[in-house]
């Protein structure tokens, strides 16, 4: 039992500032809209103020009105300004608890709780989410939460400080070499570019760049120098936000868990149950495939439709793929990480090639047909694509072992997934009437995950290998054993 209790309230703040970051765009419209003559800019100021009023007496009354308790091995949440909401979640069903700290968090020695269950509520959002309370507080629910799903230890203070060792722990020299592989600089990008398409009808961009067409042929030196500087810029930016992200990074397992904890403007920590974990993945972008590292994901059961983080979890950043099997084998000692693989048959390479070329060949034939020599250069792209073609057919295989099914792919990176028998949850087979004429099958795999399905796929491989690996997935196999 425990009485009704409020967040920290430096939620209000943190309540605050999210509402005007969503009003921040028609902030941006009345002002260009109202600012014109000392009436328009009254109007606007008048306006302006009496939305962050309103933001801020709402924000307050969100924060008086929300309360939680445990209560009956229940989490019991009130929350709602003008409409009373109740939420009560049975603890049996929490499958993990994340923690982090923002800035205002540890400023406040206040951490941030967010509740994943098994299904989850089918929103957009956790289960439930305890913005700013103590880490005290925050260790008492996890015991809590404990003492509910194991019956045996009869009270909470029986519950005893779980015993964890360091699995892993990133140094300096992979966190900038993870920096410096990632893809962040395109993340970057898009949001620079998806900010300014927001504001198309606010800024008269026709009257700004009026006759940059003229100036563009004349600077090309200098506009080049620019776009240098930018990319460079948007790379160095997304550097910094992966060392960021990932300083301090290291995952420790308890008798039940594994618990990753992450960040240093932000921590993070993240708990991951080994009975919901339902495959592992290992990921190559093609620089680290070259230097022998990869990333490791966990695929677990749980999360919400917009937490993919709930459900995909990054197990390990960065790490050599010869050192896979010493850091997780004594870990997950169900799994094999082998590194040989079935290959796909000689007579699939013409497909990856072909399926390589279905965008780019009329495209090439065009650029010739109209842009005449210019358009060889489009050759290039074409000698590019089959390149790329060849390589998603060598990296393409399979591995069948007793209670495990191993596949390996490529899309614009290398993936290699690890599946048990027991937590496959469908099979599919799929041939088109080119792979009939050549006995080629495409094999996908999934198991579930959060709202909806992962796994791995790998395309024309032998009909005879994809007959193993339905015979071994079938229940007649089961049958005979």
């Amino acid at each position: 039992m425990s009485e009704p209790k409020r967040l920290h309230p430096i939620v209000i703040v943190l309540t605050i500032g999210k509402r005007i970051k969503d009003f921040i765009f028609s902030f941006i419209a009345l002002f260009f809209i109202w600012n014109k003559g000392d009436g328009g800019k009254l109007l606007l100021f008048g306006a302006s103020a009496i939305v962050i009023i309103g933001i801020i007496l709402i924000s307050i009354l969100s924060w008086l009105r929300y309360t939680y308790r445990l209560e009956e091995n229940e989490l019991r949440i009130e929350y709602g300004v003008f409409v009373r909401k109740k939420r009560y979640i049975p603890l049996e069903r929490i499958q993990s608890l994340d923690i982090s700290e923002g800035i205002l968090q540890r400023l406040c020695g206040m951490v941030k709780v967010r509740i994943e269950t098994a299904g989850g509520s089918g929103t957009d959002e956790a289960e439930a989410v305890l913005s700013a309370i103590s880490k005290s507080e925050a260790r008492y629910i996890q015991e809590y939460v404990a003492v509910a799903k194991n019956p045996s230890v009869p009270d909470i203070e029986d519950v005893q400080e779980p015993s964890n060792h360091t699995v892993f722990k990133m140094t300096s020299a992979q966190l900038i070499l993870l920096s410096l592989t990632s893809g962040g600089v395109g993340v970057v990008i898009s949001a620079v570019l998806a900010f300014f398409s927001q504001l198309d009808d606010f800024i008269p961009y026709e009257k700004l760049f009026r006759g940059v067409g003229q100036l563009a042929v004349s600077n090309m030196i200098v506009i080049a120098i620019f776009v240098f500087i930018g990319f460079v810029a948007a790379w160095i930016v997304a550097l910094f936000g992966t060392m960021l992200k990932y300083a301090n990074f290291q995952v420790a397992k308890t008798e039940h868990d594994l618990v990753i904890s992450q960040g240093l403007l932000e921590k993070r920590q993240i708990t991951i149950p080994l009975t919901r974990i339902q495959a592992i993945r290992i990921n190559e972008n093609i620089v680290r495939q070259w230097l022998g590292y990869g990333s490791v994901m966990v695929e677990s059961a749980g999360g919400s439709a917009s937490n993919k983080e709930g459900s995909k979890v990054l197990l390990l950043p960065l790490v050599k793929l010869q050192d896979i099997e010493k850091i997780l084998g004594p870990v997950l000692t169900d799994y094999r990480f082998a590194s040989n693989f079935t290959p796909v048959p000689k007579r699939a390479m013409n497909r990856y090639v072909f399926r390589s070329w279905i965008i780019i060949v009329p495209l090439a034939v065009a650029s010739i047909v109209f842009l005449k020599g210019w358009g060889l250069l489009s050759l290039l792209i074409l000698a590019l694509v089959t390149f790329w073609g060849v390589l998603r057919y060598k990296d393409a295989g399979w591995r069948l072992e007793e209670q495990q099914l191993s596949l390996r792919y490529r899309s614009m990176v290398r993936t290699t997934v690890f599946i048990k028998k027991n937590k496959l949850q469908v099979l599919e087979l799929k041939e088109s009437y080119f792979q009939r004429r050549k006995d080629l099958v495409t094999l996908e795999a999934f198991v579930k995950v959060g709202f909806g399905g992962a796994g791995g796929r790998v395309s024309d491989m032998d009909r005879n290998d994809v007959k193993k690996v339905y015979t071994w997935f079938s229940r007649e196999s089961e049958k005979r054993d």
